[in-house]
């Protein structure tokens, strides 16, 4: 079996004048992944189909300079906390920590200079079948108002089965939050919209929101709503507005409680398991994602609005793919019915989520 290879390139500069590095992982049968060192952007998911086509499923912009004033997140790291924080506030230990509000009024993925536009430092290696390279930052204490110095690593690996591996861990020198996840935009199909995907997650109860994205209570049962997923359903059946949390987002922006999520950021990673299936129009592309987060956030790219071209030049529409975002809950530094976010010294966040292609093997 071919092993799989790690590649290097320049891709333009970024904001700071350093030069953006792209990493290209192959698997040696035909997958491979293109990363980037601003934000650490997975630019790039080539995966053939059943006819051995192939082509990238994640959305991906032209150049550093769209990533950079244009990217709604597209492909990227987020952190320190994926998701909204209300109001950009929460209290650690009898201190209320303040983040720069950036959405509706809240924190939203960190604040306004969060982990997606960074440049992470960058480490290629081989082990075993798999070819990775792994990214690493630090953030000072205080950074976007978060407690504690963090040093964060992401790490990107491609074995030759073709599954796709990401990997964090983060350390703290004082008591902090933590949520971290990739933002990547999925359409399996590799054009159109995600309308005829069908998309399963595995996961018995969702948290409904407000008309501003924050979590309105505590989690409830999906069961006899739009958001019963829990056997495969076609995506343009579920995002119409005929639901009321639907109508207000304008699609699925909901994070999903996943089996098992019971996970404190300051403890090992949870078991391993799937949390959703998304399948391509005639099932000619199909990718589980498996994951120790508890939390599944999926959204169905809703302000997509055809203003934004992709580097092919066709415009990004609404639905035009969906994010499956494996993370803590949103809200959870001030939800006491949340698993905790807090990570304290001495312990290690780790997460792990993978992104496989059945198809590939049958």
């Amino acid at each position: 079996m071919p092993r799989p290879t790690v590649h290097h390139r320049p891709f333009g500069t970024a904001p700071s004048g350093e030069e953006v590095g792209l990493w290209r992982l192959e698997s040696g049968t035909g997958l491979h992944a293109e990363i980037l060192t601003y934000g650490g952007i997975l630019h790039t998911l080539g995966v053939p189909d059943t006819a051995g086509d192939i082509d990238s499923v994640v959305l991906s912009l032209a150049s550093v300079d769209d990533y950079a004033q244009k990217s709604p997140y597209i492909g990227a790291l987020i952190g320190r906390y994926a998701n909204r924080i209300a109001d950009g506030r929460f209290t650690l230990d009898g201190t209320t920590h303040h983040i720069p509000c950036n959405d509706r009024g809240h924190a939203l993925h960190g604040g306004p200079e969060g982990f997606d536009t960074r440049m992470w430092d960058a480490a290629p290696f081989t082990v075993g079948d798999s070819a990775a390279v792994r990214l690493s930052l630090h953030s000072p204490d205080g950074d976007m108002g978060f407690p504690g110095a963090l040093d964060v690593t992401a790490t990107y690996s491609l074995d030759a089965s073709g599954t796709l591996s990401l990997t964090f861990t983060a350390a703290t020198d004082r008591p902090t939050v933590v949520s971290l996840c990739n933002h990547s935009y999925f359409n399996l199909a590799g054009t159109g919209d995600i309308r005829g995907h069908t998309l399963q997650v595995d996961a018995p109860a969702f948290l409904p929101v407000r008309a501003d994205g924050i979590p309105q209570g505590p989690a409830v049962g999906v069961a006899g709503t739009a958001f019963d997923l829990t056997s495969p359903q076609l995506l343009g059946d579920r995002v119409s507005p005929a639901d009321d949390q639907v109508r207000q987002a304008g699609g699925f922006d909901h994070c999903w409680v996943l089996a098992d999520a019971g996970t404190d950021a300051g403890t090992d990673a949870g078991t391993l398991r799937r949390a959703a299936r998304l399948t391509a129009p005639g099932a000619a592309r199909v990718m589980e994602v498996w994951t120790t987060e508890p939390g599944l956030q999926v959204y169905t790219a809703n302000q997509l609005d055809g203003s934004l071209m992709d580097g092919t030049g066709r415009c990004l529409e609404r639905h035009s793919a969906v994010c499956l975002e494996t993370q803590r809950f949103p809200d959870a530094p001030n939800r006491a019915d949340c698993p905790s976010a807090v990570l304290r010294p001495g312990a290690v966040f780790h997460s792990r989520t993978d992104f496989r292609f059945p198809h590939l093997s049958t």
